[in-house]
Order: structure tokens, then sequence, then C-alpha cells
């Protein structure tokens, strides 16, 4: 019998800023993990699974809740159910559905998405009513409209409850489904100290997810009525996300609802920290005000450098990694494992980067 292979260590960075997604477990959540009533989920025996569910309902505001394993299946399976091949639903520009979904919606549903031009991820009341297409036999329906709170590719921009509702009123009134990408819809709550169940309120579906700023390793849950969640259920089997004992994880999101929530506001505050002191790095540009959550971007253009070259630089010289989000565009995001004083750390590294460039000489 051959001895098998030794696993090679993952080195970590020193500070990583990449996600909010590479967050671990925290020691008491994984006791919490390791103690959890489980069970068969799929015929909806996990304990911890339906008490995951109905405690997401609760905050939601909805009538009942699935667990699945990503939130890009929540959006995927909501699409779906809302839609018909050939819709067109309608999104902002920098719309997870439309950037980060490996064209799932045409793929999977056979839908289009049509991107908005808003201002940091969110569009106004006016440019969704002017892109609501006149029914026609040759055009596309317009059927739904998807909302991101909050706006990732837009820095983390809160959605204001004002333009939500002015909206979905709009879609209401055309007949139109609303569905919410609340991947960081805590965050926009605990930021805007607006109830979940608030934002929630103004959507047909909406879904959550655990492992981002919540610190949960794995999973996202989709809310809706009990006969959408129904539908739910049997996409999430036809598709193979059902499961068995997956209260082995489900559990990490009940810990995360419990005791990860408010924790949120400390990632905001160390983001505008840190965002206020890059602002005094030449080459940078940046916009500490634009920071309302954990989401810090900033252009490095100006230093000669690409994002890619300049992470190469804080990774290989400081152990400080960050995210590359276009050609010269940077993204930071701070997190449960990301403490104020490694912000310290992270400028230097950032500064480092920025002289490495060739910034053009004072006048």
């Amino acid at each position: 019998m051959s001895t098998p292979a030794a696993i090679t260590p993952v080195k970590r960075p020193a500070v990583d800023l990449y996600s909010d997604t590479i967050t671990l477990p925290t020691p008491e959540m994984r006791a919490f993990m390791a103690q959890a009533p489980i069970g068969d989920e799929q015929k909806g025996e996990d304990p911890s699974v339906n008490e995951l569910t109905a405690m997401t309902a609760e905050l939601l505001g909805k009538e009942a809740a699935v667990y699945l394993p990503s939130g890009t299946m929540c959006n995927e399976i909501a699409l779906a159910l809302h839609s018909r091949p050939g819709d067109e639903v309608l999104a902002d520009a920098t719309a997870h559905i439309i950037n980060y979904e490996v064209g799932g919606p045409a793929a999977i549903s056979g839908i289009n998405v049509r991107a908005l031009q808003g201002e940091r991820g969110v569009f106004t009341a006016e440019q969704f009513r002017a892109a609501i297409r006149t029914p026609s036999r040759y055009a596309p329906r317009t059927s739904g409209v998807v909302i991101e709170q909050t706006s990732n590719a837009g820095g983390g921009t809160v959605w204001p409850l004002e333009t939500i509702a002015e909206i979905t009123g709009i879609a209401r009134e055309h007949g139109l489904w609303t569905h919410m990408d609340g991947a960081r819809l805590l965050n926009a709550s605990v930021a805007s100290g607006i109830q979940p169940a608030t934002y929630a309120a103004h959507f047909d579906s909406v879904f959550i997810d655990l492992s981002k700023g919540l610190g949960a390793p794995v999973g996202g849950l989709l809310a809706g009525s009990h006969a959408f969640i129904e539908e739910a259920w049997r996409l999430k089997q036809r598709w193979g996300g059902a499961m068995r004992q997956a209260g082995v994880v489900a559990s990490a999101g009940v810990y995360a609802l419990r005791h990860h929530v408010e924790r949120l506001a400390e990632d905001h505050a160390n983001a505008r920290r840190l965002a206020a002191e890059l602002a005094g790095i030449p080459g940078l540009v940046i916009h500490p005000e634009h920071v309302e959550t954990n989401i810090v971007l900033f252009d490095v253009a100006a230093t000669g450098l690409t994002a890619a070259e300049f992470g190469r630089h804080t990774m290989d010289e400081y152990g400080v990694r960050i995210s590359v989000f276009g050609p010269t565009t940077v993204r930071v995001v701070t997190h449960l494992d990301f403490t104020a004083d490694q912000i310290p750390l992270a400028v230097r590294a950032i500064a480092g980067a920025a002289a490495s460039g060739t910034l053009p000489a004072a006048a």
C-alpha cells in the first residue's frame, strides 16, 4: 500500500483584504458546529437547518426560507422561478448576476439581463421606468428587477430605502417581480439602522449570504412565500443542491446570526479608517466619503502600475493581499478576521506599492 502524499499547508497572507469571503470560523463557531444536532435535511429532519431557515424567514419578514450551498445558487433559483425563457431582467451594470455568475441567467434560465448605468451600483427610479419595455411581439418582455444590497462593485454602497420603495413601486405598477440580492444586506442594515425585514418587505424574494461578513464557512438562504420556497426546493433538488446532514455547516449560520451581525459595525469602522489613511498616499485616487460599509475601492493608474502589479507588490513585499478589481482599480474588504491593529501594515504595504511605481515628479 502506498503512503499518502503529505498535505502541503496553505500559506496565508499576514493581512488578507482580498474579500470578506476568506474568513475562517471562529473557535466558538467551530465548537458550536461540533455539538450541533443534525439529521437528513432533504427530508426536513435536520434540526439545525430547520432552525436556521426559521431564523432567516423571521429576520427577513418572509413566510419561509431554504438553505442553499451558495448565494449564486440563491440568485439563479430566484431568476429561474420568476421568469420565462426570453424574458428580460433589469439590474445595475455592476450587478453580481451580470458579472460574477458565469452567464447563469442566460445559460440556465434563458433570460437576458439588461444593464442600467447607475452611480456606484445604484440606478434611479427614472432610469428604471425608462428601461421597462413597451409590450411588443418583437421585443423581450421586461419581467423583473434585481437590486444588489449592498452594491459590491459599487464599493459597498447602501441602496437608500426611498429609492428601493420607488423602484419596487414602479415594478408593481407594471406587474414585474422583484428580487433582492442581499449578499451583504446585513451590512446595509447595520450601517443604516434599518431592519433587514424593512428592506426585504419591498421584494418578492431575497437572499442573505452566510459566508461573507458573518464568517460562516458556506451557504446562503433564499426567502419568500411558502409557495415560492416550495418551488425553490424543487430546483434545489433538480440542480443537485439537496444535502443530507447539512446541519454541520448550517449550524455555523445559526451561530453567526446570533453573534456576528452587530459586530459588522467594526468592519465598517475599520474600512472608514483605512480609507482615510489611504487618502494621503500619493498616486491613489480614493473617495473616503463613499465608504459606507466594509468595501474600499481606489484607482492606482497615477502610480504607473496596473492593479495586478500593485497587488503583487503588496503581497510579495509585505504579505498583504488585496483584490484586483479592474485594470487599475483595487478593492480592499474588511472583515471578521481583519482587526484595527492590522491597519498600519495594510497602509504601509499600499504606500510601498504606490511608491514603487512611476509617480510623476512634483512640480
